[in-house]
């Protein structure tokens, strides 16, 4: 897959799916039928990313939010000045947001001010000195953004300056594929906030890096490689830190790996499919998150357009695929889920929707799509 263009493999408009149909008119009966029980933090603001350059054309930031205890997200806002919004990530203050903008091949990172939620102010944006950023994190220091350059497998170090706009890069480090081209995907620290990991589709490598606070120069202290054509995509922590959740987008599968958090290092320890048996046709895992009691891990599964849920056993060593719904929409690159964990909010993009789906608390499984709010070519979601 050398040279693959995430507007290539990620932009292309298929056939609408579910989602397409689902729009205001379905999600203001999902308003009225929700229940007292399934009551969501009133009004929380949630920042949702789309394409600008893709076909059809994204908003960039759009702010949106919820009206009382209603799960729908009202009708967004557009934030000028912020194409191809693809990730985000807040200050520990929550002053300042800060978003990839995945251009190709000059990628860029956005600061904006958030002291109103609702009214992003941008302070700016630098180079990501890379092509496509699609993922960032500030470290725990608050001291730097991190951002992953797909397009030319890089990681960028940016500092962080007075009022929480950025500076010029202090470090960029190359990833190099041993049988592909380097697509660096997702940069995070791990829950100690000692090191900084990378994982890379291209290199079929989870990086594990050490960042000095002081010269934001990486060094490089692990490289675990992961069986030719995985294409491991995200990682996510359990709660207890002890263990990681690999999920690969070139292959439908989940690697676990034990961390070791004192040496910052990553063990594979077993490999659990993301689909049902026998599934066929095009099977890409897009997004991999847990609940807050580490109890349960889900993923997106683009091309049958499934949440897939995981129940964890023995201290989150041991995962298990338990269910598969549909996401009701085409290609869910992303889900989040809110404050309460009640509720879903998974990004199709290819149909152009958000859509929503109830949580059972008790079994951790995800209901019936319960409505869609249309977002043309979105990305993501991000609760604030």
């Amino acid at each position: 897959m050398a040279g693959l263009s995430r507007r290539t493999f990620l932009g292309g408009v298929g056939a609408a799916g579910l989602g397409t149909v689902l729009g205001a008119q379905f999600a203001n009966t999902a308003n009225a039928t929700t229940t007292t029980a399934d009551a969501c933090v009133a009004d929380p603001t949630a920042y949702i990313g789309s394409y600008t350059s893709a076909s059809p054309a994204g908003h960039g930031l759009d702010v949106s939010g919820r009206a009382g205890t209603a799960p729908a997200l009202k009708p967004v806002k557009t934030v000028p000045g912020v194409p191809d919004a693809s990730w985000f990530d807040l200050s520990r203050d929550r002053r300042t947001l800060y978003v990839t903008n995945e251009g190709e091949p000059n990628g860029k990172v956005s600061a904006l001010n958030v002291d109103n939620p609702a009214k992003p102010r941008l302070l700016g944006a630098v180079s990501s000195k890379g092509s496509a950023p699609t993922h960032l994190s500030v470290h725990p220091s608050q001291k730097y953004v991190l951002a992953a350059n797909y397009g030319t497998g890089t990681v960028v170090v940016l500092p962080i300056l007075a009022g929480g706009k950025l500076g010029e890069a202090t470090d960029l480090v190359k990833h190099v594929g041993a049988e592909r081209e380097a697509h660096a995907h997702q940069v995070i620290s791990d829950p100690t906030g000692r090191w900084v990991l990378s994982v890379d589709l291209g290199a079929d490598s989870v990086y594990v890096y050490k960042l000095n606070l002081g010269t934001g120069k990486l060094t490089l202290n692990q490289q675990l490689k992961l069986p030719s054509g995985a294409g491991p995509r995200h990682l996510v922590f359990h709660p207890n830190g002890r263990y990681a959740y690999i999920v690969g987008e070139l292959r439908p599968e989940v690697t676990v790996a034990g961390w070791d958090a004192a040496a910052g290092k990553l063990t594979a320890l077993s490999v659990v499919p993301a689909v049902p048996p026998g599934s066929t046709g095009d099977l890409y895992p897009g997004e991999i998150i847990t609940s807050r009691d580490g109890r349960f891990v889900y993923a997106t599964v683009r091309g049958p357009n499934t949440l897939a849920t995981f129940t964890t056993a023995d201290g989150g060593k041991t995962l298990k695929l338990v269910s598969t719904v549909v996401s009701g929409g085409n290609w869910p690159r992303h889900v989040a889920l809110d404050a309460t964990e009640k509720w879903f909010y998974v990004s199709n993009q290819r149909s152009g929707t958000v859509t929503w789906l109830p949580r059972d608390p008790a079994t951790g499984l995800p209901g019936a799509v319960a409505g869609s709010l249309a977002v043309p070519s979105v990305n993501s979601v991000f609760f604030a």
